[in-house]
């Protein structure tokens, strides 16, 4: 059985993981599984946006734990158990929607968080419940969390180990916007949609652009962007885009 079933439309890649009976949670097999597919569609040049999709139920409830609970502090240091992968995510250049309903509870709200963006079905649960195994999150949780949502709400969830619902995960900036669960993948759709008809090229300096305010000062983002705006102007899309605004046409995108 594949733990990671593929479909491809309209330019987006749909993944969707498939571990139901332990709710999607993270084994050594599925992440792997779900790191070669992200892989493979970032190099289709068909491709302009990828989701991730997992149940109703649940996106990931967690690391599959009966997996580590045999592991050790040597084991740990030498395996880095999935963050290697989990990082991986964050090197490719097609933006990733995570769509999220149920549980999105440690390594599965991690996951999400490696995403570029996150759609929430008005059902999702968002938290980092490590401690309440007296450990911590070990896959980005403790740095991309607070990353997103502040110092504040990030030593609530994580020394609390409480949940977060999809309303909570938006005013606190974790999601971009929470639709009904009924409506999820095909918002998702849409959103990945309305991403792969822009150019190609033009998309992923975005993302680039985007990324670098995460890691550096406002004064050296500035000086990226400006750069990677200027970069753009070596695309024959940029030409053509606005061309087509001046003549008041749709746009015929090379994607170079």
């Amino acid at each position: 059985m594949s733990l990671v079933l593929e479909t491809c439309e309209k330019g987006v890649a749909h993944l969707t993981l498939n571990r139901p009976e332990a709710l999607n949670a993270l084994n050594e097999e599925l992440i792997k599984d779900i790191v070669e597919a992200l892989e493979r569609h970032d190099k289709n040049p068909s491709i302009g946006c990828i989701v991730l999709y997992g149940t109703e139920r649940a996106f990931v409830a967690g690391a599959d734990i009966k997996a580590m609970l045999p592991k050790n502090f040597v084991s740990f240091q030498e395996e880095e158990m999935f963050a290697f992968e989990i990082n991986r995510i964050e090197t490719i250049k097609t933006p990733i929607i995570a769509a999220v309903a149920g549980y999105a509870l440690g390594g599965g709200c991690e996951l999400a968080m490696a995403c570029d963006m996150i759609i929430a079905a008005n059902n999702a649960k968002f938290g980092q419940p490590e401690i309440t195994l007296a450990t911590i999150p070990g896959l980005g949780g403790s740095q991309r969390l607070t990353r997103a949502v502040g110092k504040a709400k990030a030593m609530d969830l994580i020394l609390t180990g409480r949940h977060m619902d999809a309303q909570e995960a938006e005013k606190c900036g974790l999601v971009s916007r929470i639709v009904d669960h009924t409506e999820l993948k095909s918002e998702a759709a849409k959103m990945a949609e309305t991403i792969a008809s822009h150019s190609r090229p033009a998309v992923r300096i975005a993302k680039k652009a985007v990324n670098v305010a995460m890691e550096t000062t406002l004064a050296q983002g500035l000086s990226t962007e400006k750069d990677l705006f200027a970069s753009t102007f070596a695309l024959e899309d940029r030409k053509e885009g606005m061309t087509a605004f001046s003549e008041k046409r749709k746009p015929k995108w090379k994607n170079s």
